[in-house]
């Protein structure tokens, strides 16, 4: 088992990161800290991908020198989700934080407890 991990230490780097992600989202009652949660699991997410799609002496497919070998360069296909995934990330980030404010604005607290009493209370 030592000698996989040891291979394949981005793969569980990101299997870590994404366990502290999942484990800041489930445990935190605080809106913000619960968003850095999910961004650590999206960024664990795309750790993987990108370990994943990198192949020991290959290049980014870019045809250069006359090799046209599909042997000589690694799959694109993971570098473009991951480039994807952090477009869609920033967005939704942006949207959580967007409505992270107007929460505040309402219920003068970020911690998801208070916000879900006042809102069972009749709220403001």
């Amino acid at each position: 088992m030592g000698a996989h991990l040891l291979t394949n230490y981005g793969e569980a780097v990101a299997m870590i990161l994404f366990g502290i992600g999942f484990g800041n989202l489930l445990l935190q009652n605080n809106l913000i800290k619960k968003i850095i949660g999910l961004n650590i699991m999206d960024t664990a997410v795309y750790l993987f991908l990108a370990e994943k799609g990198y192949i020991q002496g290959r290049v980014a497919p870019i045809i250069t020198d006359g090799v046209q070998q599909m042997e000589a360069y690694i799959n694109p296909i993971p570098s473009g989700l991951v480039l994807t995934g952090i477009v869609v990330s920033v967005s939704v980030t942006a949207l959580m934080l967007a409505i992270t404010i107007r929460l505040y604005g309402r219920y003068h607290t970020l911690n998801l407890d208070e916000i879900s009493t006042l809102i069972k209370k009749g709220g403001q």
